[in-house]
């Protein structure tokens, strides 16, 4: 189950590289696209800034997760990796009550196997 959990982990920290390369850097290109629907069209520039700053709490997640990874102690690997899971998982259960309920299946589903998969290992 470890080399599972730490495939898991891997995964959320890279989805959460992938968000903050949309939102820091192609907010109004495959933003637009992956965004559809969600903000009108017209606002993706003037929220370029935004959108960024989005992108760096995203990228703050995925850089604890990393380091989770690569602690040696086992303990200590073990905590750092469920308190930014959990943080993960705090996140997208807010987005999801406030902005649309699928980040919850995007975000928090692959954190809370991961939570499972760490917790059973």
């Amino acid at each position: 189950m470890t080399i599972v959990a730490t495939i898991l982990v891997a995964l959320v920290a890279l989805e959460h590289l992938y968000i903050l390369w949309i939102e820091m850097f192609a907010w109004t290109t495959k933003g637009r696209e992956v965004f559809k629907g969600a903000l009108p069209d017209e606002l993706f520039e003037p929220t370029r800034g935004l959108a960024a700053n989005q992108g760096l709490y995203n990228g703050f997640l995925a850089a604890g997760l990393i380091w989770g990874l690569t602690i040696a102690d086992p303990l200590w690997s073990l905590r750092v990796q469920l308190f930014f899971l959990l943080c993960v998982v705090t996140a997208a259960t807010y987005g999801a009550m406030r902005s649309s309920r699928s980040i919850l299946l995007k975000q928090g589903l692959p954190a809370i196997l991961a939570l499972i998969a760490l917790l059973l290992r």
